[in-house]
């Protein structure tokens, strides 16, 4: 259990696709303008991953090695085929705000990456956990970017839904934010807070590591004065009754009639 839990949560924390690995950052900046339009690419951006590694995995034993990638784009390339006709269908606005973005999903670093270093090696369960676990971090990452640029950039919130807010008047938005520049400075705040919190966190496991190694070489020291006394205490104890015998050899030998008569 608790493998297929951090095999889930590797890609959320410690291998954020984003953050962490610094791959797949072209969408992450070139679409997240809205919360809409985060939310959208990162549930495609899943749902293709979700898949790949499951086709991939399952086939894993019959792909040949000579030929793996040819074949790992194909099956990529039709799930994301599925998403582009799914969303021209049916989210015709997203559709279009996603741009040449959607399509280029084929070849985007994150899915190439797992399939290739995880689906194409592991279990199928394993190879659903661990695409689970990326598209989440994955899509995580994307709408706290919207969030930031849409809420200080545009001064609004949900844009290009029926829920749209307007929060922010026009003279106090952040105009930069709604640039790809501000696409950078929000990402590199996220990716800074991101190592801090990391920093922090090994710091102190680092303090308890040290604070365990002390406490350890405490209680050996503990224990070696504890046996150093009580070795002394024995020696002690041993002189004591040896001086009582050698003061009773002495007083028999000085007093041999009374020893006699006793």
């Amino acid at each position: 259990m608790n493998k297929k839990m951090s095999i889930f949560t590797n890609g959320i924390l410690k291998e954020n696709p984003l953050l962490v690995l610094n791959i797949g950052l072209c969408s992450s900046l070139g679409i997240t303008t809205s919360i809409f339009n985060g939310l959208g690419m990162g549930m495609g951006m899943t749902f293709v991953l979700v898949m790949s590694e499951l086709v991939i995995s399952i086939f894993r034993k019959h792909i040949p090695s000579a030929v793996r990638l040819p074949i790992f784009i194909v099956i990529i390339a039709a799930f994301t085929t599925i998403v582009q006709l799914v969303l021209k269908a049916y989210v015709p606005s997203l559709f279009d705000a996603l741009g040449v973005f959607l399509p280029l999903i084929v070849v985007n670093c994150i899915i190439m990456g797992r399939v290739e270093a995880f689906a194409s090696k592991n279990t199928v369960g394993d190879s659903v956990l661990d695409a689970l676990g990326m598209g989440l971090g994955y899509t995580a990452v994307l709408v706290c970017i919207s969030l930031v640029r849409e809420l200080f950039g545009a001064g609004t919130l949900l844009d290009g839904t029926a829920l749209k807010l307007e929060l922010i008047p026009a003279e106090y938005r952040i105009g930069v934010l709604n640039s790809a520049p501000g696409g950078f400075i929000v990402f590199g705040c996220l990716g800074a807070l991101v190592q801090a919190v990391r920093q922090g966190v090994a710091g102190k496991k680092v303090l308890a590591e040290k604070k365990a190694i002390l406490d350890a070489h405490a209680e050996k020291r503990r224990i070696e004065e504890e046996k150093a006394a009580e070795e002394k205490k024995r020696l002690e104890e041993a002189k004591r009754l040896a001086a009582e015998k050698a003061a009773a050899a002495k007083s028999a030998a000085e007093n041999p009639e009374k020893e006699g008569e006793k």
